[in-house]
């Protein structure tokens, strides 16, 4: 499990702490302070190791690329061979890429060099084939060759010994290449994050079952299963727990024995069914369960035994706006990833009117597009109530409103958080 770096006691001290209800930007701030990454490692094999965040850094063991060599088909030749003018050469031989030049070259030569070649020793430049006239086993060159062109450098990429890969970095498919272009097998990599989770409330139905009066369908499991799936994390599914306290704590009591993070949907707003805070306070601490953000204010944050908590809203699009804003980058901190990868925010033109009431950061759902002028613009998805999933589903962002902000005049200019690349 992880390891907590700050206690709840040492919190309650923090200026400005409000557990009723606390800005969003404080929200992530205190949550971070009790985050430090996983300690358990692993090696893995590096055709495996897409998606993992690696656990040491990657020391080079050889220089890229080990030789000087050829970045265009053309001819390689001495920089010192050229004239003021016109230069003749003769061409000595060819050099393929993985066949170097064996022979002895004299003043006066040149050689035929195909993309990749190895440049023999001496040699250190290289003209492009379409810039020289060849005949009769001779170039003619004009002046005005730059010295080094066209030529990459042994090491120019990378030094032995140099990081090729730093610790805290998520394996990406060119780190995957480049693994193997240093002729590393495997890595080392912190081990997949492990994160239950499931919803309460006697109104939920798993699919597949008809639905009685007054009952619905629960969506945010599946939603929660698939925001971890993109982060990479191992993903255990609890199911639906029923609003009944007993049932409640043997599965955070269970949750909290076989994960690093425990997520729930629901139970965490004001009302006479929500156990979940009282069972944190026995089971571990609260830190905070209200938030000054819409939508997502009923968001609860603490430790059940060893594992993080996180008491996220039922209704589905708070739990979206919630994961998106406060859990994905804390997963990432616990994944040992380094340095956190920001969610990209780009302003632009609202197109219409919208409404807000100050006291509250809001995440309203839009999509954001360039118009023929090529000017950023967005327009929200329609109705915006917390319920309508949909309204995310056909959102390529957030249209990000804060706190102090009221109501917003149609063109002006706001800032837009994109949602590809959030997780």
């Amino acid at each position: 499990m992880s390891e907590a770096k700050t206690t709840l006691g040492e919190l309650s001290c923090a200026d400005d702490y409000d557990p009723n209800s606390m800005p969003v930007d404080q929200a992530r701030s205190v949550i971070r302070r009790f985050l430090a990454p996983i300690r358990g490692t692993e090696r893995c094999a590096i055709r495996t190791a897409l998606g993992r965040v690696l656990a040491e850094d990657v020391i080079s063991p050889v220089d890229v690329p080990a030789h000087d060599n050829s970045a265009m088909d053309g001819y390689a030749l001495r920089h010192a061979d050229l004239g003021s003018a016109q230069t003749d050469l003769r061409i000595a031989g060819t050099v393929f890429a993985g066949r170097p030049y064996e022979g002895e070259l004299r003043a006066g030569e040149c050689v035929r060099i195909m993309t990749g070649g190895v440049v023999p020793a001496n040699f250190d430049t290289v003209v492009m084939q379409e810039h020289v006239c060849a005949a009769d086993g001779r170039i003619t060159i004009g002046a005005g060759l730059r010295r080094g062109q066209h030529v990459r450098r042994a090491g120019e990429d990378l030094r032995r010994g140099s990081v090729a890969l730093a610790k805290g970095h998520l394996a990406m498919p060119a780190d995957i290449g480049l693994l193997a272009s240093l002729g590393i097998g495997e890595v080392g990599v912190y081990r997949k994050l492990r994160v239950a989770f499931f919803s309460t409330g006697d109104e939920l139905v798993p699919i597949g079952q008809p639905l009685a009066p007054g009952q619905i369908y629960d969506s945010n499991r599946y939603t929660i299963h698939g925001m971890l799936s993109r982060l990479g994390a191992d993903s255990i599914d609890m199911g639906v727990v029923r609003d009944d306290p007993d049932l409640l704590e043997r599965a955070l009591r269970d949750a909290s024995s076989v994960a690093d993070v425990v997520i729930t949907s629901g139970g965490v707003s004001v009302g006479e069914a929500d156990f979940v805070k009282a069972l944190l306070n026995r089971l571990g601490e609260v830190v905070f369960w209200k938030i000054a953000m819409k939508p997502g204010r009923p968001l609860a944050y603490g430790r059940v035994g060893a594992a993080h908590f996180f008491g996220l809203p039922g209704n589905p699009v708070s739990v979206m706006a919630t994961f998106y804003q406060f859990v994905r980058d804390a997963l990432f901190v616990l994944m040992g990833r380094d340095p956190m990868p920001a969610i990209p925010v780009l302003k632009a033109h609202c197109t219409s009117t919208l409404k807000k009431a100050p006291g509250r950061t809001e995440f309203q759902r839009g999509v954001v597009y360039r118009d023929d002028d090529g000017q950023w613009r967005v327009r929200v998805t329609g109705e915006q109530g917390s319920g309508i999933l949909s309204s995310m589903s056909g959102a390529n962002c957030f249209i990000i409103l804060a706190a102090d902000q009221g109501n917003v005049p149609a063109g002006t200019m706001v800032d837009v958080q994109l949602m590809e690349g959030i997780v």
